[in-house]
C-alpha cells in the first residue's frame, strides 16, 4: 500500500512545479528570444533541465515512472511552445519532438521491433523448455551465488556489440540461473546495466565506439584513435567493471540492494516490491515429451549475435558495391545503423528459432504462435517507458537547446587545466542523468573537450578530458531513471523499473566518488599505469570499508544471508 507520506510529497513537489512555472511564465513572457530558430526564451537556458528534472524528481518522490515521465514531458511542451495551451498540445502530441514524432521515428521503431522480437524469443525459449532446462544445468555447474553474478558480469562483457542488445539477450538467459541462486531482480538488473554502457564504451567494436568516434574531429589522429586512447583513462567504466567482481566475490551488499537480496536469500522474495510488470514471462516450461535442452536457450542466442553482428555491418555498407565500407569489416561497423542492424538480426534468429524448435518437436505449430502476442504484451511496459523518455530527451536536447547552455557554462573553464578532467565528469554526469542519454551527453562534451584541450600541444590532457567526458555521460545514464538504457536492463532482468533505479544508485555514486577523485589524479600525475594502479586500489579499498561498516552495523541481518546461503548449497 502506498504511504501517505509519500502521496503528501509527490503533491507538494508537484505544486511547487506548477507555481514556478506560472512564475516563469508571468516573467518571460515578453523575453526576448536568445538563439535563432528557437521558438520560446528558455532555449539555452537553465530552464532548459527544468523537464527531465520534473520527471526525475517526481519519479524518485513517488516511485512511479509513466505518470512523472509524461508530466516531464508535459513540462517541456509548456516551456517549447512559450505556455501556449494549444501549441503545446500540438508539440506534446505531434510536434518535432514529441509523441508521435518520436515512436514514428525509423531508429525507434527499429527499437521497437527489436524489442518485441526479443520478447517472442524468449517466450518461445520458455514455452520450448530451454530456459527450465539451462536453469537446471545452471543448478549443476554455477555452485554459488557468486559465481552465477560473475557467470552474468562474464556474458555482458562477450556481448559487447550494443548495450539494447546486451541488456536483453544477458538478462534472457541468466534469469534461470541467478533465480536458483535466489540473487534478487534487482541484483541481476544492476550487473547487467553494469556490463552494458561501460563495457561498450570500452570495446573499440562496438556501436558506442562508432558514436564517440563520430563526435571527434583533430587534424593529427582520427576518432577511432582517439577512442582507443581513452579506454586507460575511462575511469567510471573500468571501475563499474572491478566493482561487480569485488562485491561479488566478497559477497559486498548496501543501501536499498541489501534488502532486495536479504529478501531474495531467506525470504525466496526476488522482487520486494508488489510490482510484476513482468508476471507470467518466467514461468518455465519443461518442454514436449521432456525435449528440451540447454542447447534450445543457447543455441537461439548464439544465432541471434551471429545474425545481429549480420544485420549491423551489412547496414554500415559491408555488402554493397559502391559503399566505401564494402568488405571493411570495421568501417561498416562503425557507420553501422544500431537499431536497423539489429531489427534485422533479431528477425532472422526468430525464424530459425521457429523453424528450430518445429524441427526438434519441442513446440506445435499453432502453439509456436502464441508467443507472438505473448512477447509483444510482456515488452508494453518498457516500450512505453522508452517511448517517453525519447520525447523527453528530443524536448529537452532539441526543443530547448540544452547543448547550448552547458557550451556557455563550460567557456572559461580552460583555466582550470589540470582539474578540468574531474570538472568535465561531473558535468557530464549532471547532464547524462538530467537527459537519461550517455550519447548526447558526449556529443555535448566530446567537441568541448577537444576545443579547450589542443591535442597537438596537449594529447594527454585531452585524452583524459575525453574519457572523462565518456565517463560522465555513462555514470548520468547509469543513474537516471529515463535513460534508455537503464529501461532495457529492467526489461531483461524483469525487475520492476524504479526498484532497479533506487538500488542502483548508491553503487554507482561509490564508483563516481572514486572516479572523481582519480581523475583529480590523473590530471596531475598524467601517467596512464600508475593512475590505472591507483583507481583500482582506491575502488578496492572503498569496498573493503564498506564491507566493514555493514558487517558491523548489519550483523544479524548477514548472518541471517549466510545461513540460507548454507542451506541452499546443501540442496
Amino acid at each position: 500500500m502506498e504511504k501517505k507520506s509519500t502521496k503528501i510529497a509527490y503533491f507538494v513537489a508537484l505544486g511547487i512545479f506548477i507555481v514556478l512555472l506560472v512564475v516563469l511564465g508571468i516573467s518571460y513572457k515578453d523575453a526576448p528570444i536568445l538563439i535563432e530558430g528557437a521558438t520560446t526564451p528558455f532555449a539555452g537556458t537553465f530552464w532548459s533541465l527544468l523537464p527531465p528534472i520534473v520527471a526525475i524528481v517526481l519519479a524518485l518522490i513517488s516511485k512511479e515512472v509513466y505518470s512523472s515521465l509524461f508530466l516531464g514531458c508535459l513540462v517541456g511542451a509548456l516551456l517549447v511552445s512559450n505556455f501556449a495551451p494549444w501549441e503545446t498540445l500540438v508539440q506534446l502530441v505531434e510536434g518535432d519532438n514529441g509523441i508521435v514524432t518520436t515512436v514514428s521515428d525509423a531508429g525507434n521503431i527499429a527499437i521497437i521491433v527489436f524489442l518485441v522480437v526479443l520478447g517472442i524469443m524468449v517466450d518461445l525459449m520458455n514455452k520450448t523448455g530451454g530456459s527450465e532446462a539451462f536453469g537446471r544445468w545452471a543448478k549443476k555447474s554455477v555452485k554459488s551465488r557468486g559465481s552465477a553474478q560473475l557467470m552474468t558480469m562474464l556474458l555482458g562483457v562477450l556481448i559487447f556489440i550494443d548495450d539494447y542488445f546486451n541488456c536483453l539477450t544477458v538478462g534472457a538467459v541468466m534469469r534461470p540461473v541467478t533465480e536458483s541462486h535466489h540473487i534478487s531482480r534487482a541484483k541481476l538488473a544492476y550487473v547487467i546495466d553494469s556490463t552494458a554502457a561501460p563495457v561498450c564504451m570500452i570495446a573499440p567494436v562496438s556501436s558506442w565506439a562508432a558514436a564517440v568516434s563520430g563526435y571527434v574531429n583533430s587534424d593529427n589522429v582520427s576518432g577511432i584513435q582517439m577512442f582507443i586512447r581513452q579506454i586507460p583513462w575511462n575511469y567510471y567504466c573500468l571501475l563499474t567493471l572491478l566493482m561487480i567482481v569485488v562485491i561479488s566475490l566478497l559477497n559486498i551488499d548496501y543501501g536499498p540492494m541489501l534488502t532486495h537480496e536479504y529478501n531474495a536469500q531467506v525470504k525466496n522474495d526476488l522482487f520486494t516490491t508488489p510490482e510484476r510488470p513482468f508476471a507470467g514471462a518466467d514461468d518455465y516450461e519443461t518442454g514436449s515429451k521432456g525435449k528440451s535442452s540447454v542447447l534450445d536457450l543457447l543455441l537461439p542466442v548464439v544465432v541471434l549475435i551471429a545474425t545481429c553482428i549480420v544485420g549491423l555491418i551489412y547496414t554500415g555498407g559491408y555488402y554493397d558495391l559502391e559503399s566505401s565500407n564494402y568488405h571493411a569489416f570495421m568501417g561498416a561497423f562503425s557507420d553501422a545503423s544500431s537499431g536497423a542492424g539489429l531489427a534485422i538480426g533479431s528477425m532472422l534468429a526468430l525464424v530459425f528459432t521457429f523453424i528450430y524448435f518445429w524441427l526438434r518437436g519441442s513446440i506445435g505449430f499453432e502453439k509456436s504462435f502464441e508467443s507472438v502476442p505473448n512477447g509483444f504484451i510482456q515488452m508494453i511496459s518498457p516500450i512505453l517507458i522508452l517511448t517517453f523518455a525519447w520525447t523527453l530527451c528530443g524536448l529537452t536536447r532539441y526543443g530547448m537547446n540544452s547543448a547550448d547552455f552547458v557550451v556557455n557554462a563550460m567557456s572559461g573553464a580552460g583555466d582550470l587545466a589540470k582539474f578540468l578532467p574531474a570538472v568535465i565528469f561531473i558535468i557530464g554526469a549532471a547532464i547524462g542523468f538530467a537527459t537519461g542519454t550517455s550519447w548526447g551527453t558526449i556529443g555535448i562534451m566530446a567537441p568541448i573537450v577537444v576545443q579547450v584541450f589542443d591535442f597537438d600541444t596537449q594529447p594527454i590532457l585531452c585524452t583524459i578530458g575525453l574519457a572523462a567526458a565518456c565517463s560522465g555521460g555513462v555514470m548520468g545514464d547509469h543513474c537516471s531513471p529515463i535513460s534508455d538504457t537503464t529501461i532495457m536492463a529492467s526489461a531483461g532482468a524483469h525487475c520492476y523499473h524504479l526498484n532497479h533505479v533506487f538500488t542502483q544508485i548508491p553503487y554507482a555514486l561509490t564508483v563516481a566518488g572514486v572516479t572523481f577523485v582519480s581523475f583529480i589524479i590523473a590530471g596531475l600525475l598524467q601517467n596512464v599505469v600508475i593512475c590505472l594502479v591507483i583507481a583500482c586500489v582506491l575502488m578496492v579499498a572503498t569496498l573493503l570499508v564498506i564491507k566493514a561498516i555493514m558487517a558491523k552495523k548489519h550483523q544479524g541481518i548477514f548472518q541471517e544471508m549466510a545461513e540460507a546461503n548454507k542451506v541452499l548449497a546443501n540442496k
